[in-house]
């Protein structure tokens, strides 16, 4: 029963992200404009202090652009939550003969799902703009991707539900999530940043899922060790599920 409620959930934010095409537009648009206008803007300008780096700060970039995705499809994913409420539809499933952890679970998978998938077609860009990416390394690349996901989309189930509108999570997102973006590693690197910022970046969770990405689309990174990057990434993640589920059994709407 927990298993064709967590599916149908799963299923249900899958078909309307795909049937709502500005969705999409937004979160793979947006992040392109930024790789490409910042990248850009910064290349002559500002180095990633590592010579490692052929095609500079465009490469340095890449994946942060794809972390950049990856948040902006937990945020149009959960704020789908805000919307469910409203509608009348969270009440029918809390009243539902399932446990309280398919919610969760369903909503961050749907996610994690659509996140993937859209950071897949961005990577699928990578040699084509001068960041190739070894076959090898792959299987890193889409753990990174997955562990960040989930991880991302638990944070923004989270906060969506403990807020009762859009214009709300909005302002979250600008107050938080955003600064969780910049200060991750994913524009510029930790070495290069003062004593309190480096400080920041290291207790910043997204910082280690970011790192994992690097490790996987450039083969090395400026930040925490591949193995602690995944670890810390999987442990947000799990806290995050545990944090949906403890709120979910409030039963706040």
């Amino acid at each position: 029963m927990m298993l064709l409620a967590t599916l149908t959930l799963w299923q249900r934010d899958v078909v309307r992200f795909l049937r709502q095409r500005s969705r999409i537009a937004g979160a793979l648009g947006t992040p392109l404009v930024f790789w490409i206008v910042l990248g850009s803007g910064l290349g002559r300008s500002f180095s990633a202090g590592d010579s490692r780096l052929a095609g500079g700060y465009l490469e340095y970039f890449f994946p942060g652009t794809i972390s950049l995705i990856v948040l902006f499809t937990a945020i149009f994913s959960t704020i789908s939550l805000i919307e469910d409420r409203q509608e009348g539809f969270l009440q029918g499933i809390l009243v539902a003969p399932v446990p309280r952890l398919t919610i969760v679970l369903g909503k961050i998978l749907g996610g994690t799902t659509l996140a993937v998938g859209q950071a897949a077609v961005f990577l699928a860009l990578g040699p084509l703009v001068g960041v190739p990416i070894a076959i090898d390394r792959l299987p890193v690349v889409f753990a990174a991707l997955a562990l960040l996901a989930f991880a991302m989309t638990g944070l923004g189930f989270v906060i969506a539900w403990a807020l009762d509108s859009t214009q709300g999570f909005h302002a979250i997102m600008n107050l938080l999530l955003m600064p969780m973006w910049l200060l991750s590693g994913a524009v510029f690197p930790a070495s290069g940043a003062s004593g309190w910022m480096r400080a920041a970046m290291m207790a910043n969770p997204m910082t280690y899922g970011v790192s994992a990405l690097q490790h996987g689309v450039l083969g090395h990174s400026t930040g925490p060790s591949l193995a602690v990057s995944l670890i810390v990434s999987a442990a947000f993640g799990a806290l995050m599920l545990a944090a949906g589920a403890v709120l979910v059994n409030r039963r706040r709407l």
